[in-house]
């Protein structure tokens, strides 16, 4: 996994945190569901990087 790619999906993650925090915090469902979406597309970027990664060793 690029070392760029790495902080993009790090940031992705913790920004729908963020998200689902607010959005639970000022009970908006949308927003939180939202904050959630952003952490799965995350995590499913880190997977395939890691996928990618294991295929170049």
């Amino acid at each position: 996994m690029g070392f760029d790619d790495k902080i993009e999906n790090t940031s992705e993650n913790a920004a729908g945190k963020v998200k689902e925090g607010v959005g639970r915090a000022t009970d908006n469902e949308r927003l939180e569901a939202e904050g959630r979406s952003d952490q799965a597309k995350s995590s499913l970027k880190q997977a395939a990087e890691k996928v990618k990664d294991a295929f170049k060793s």
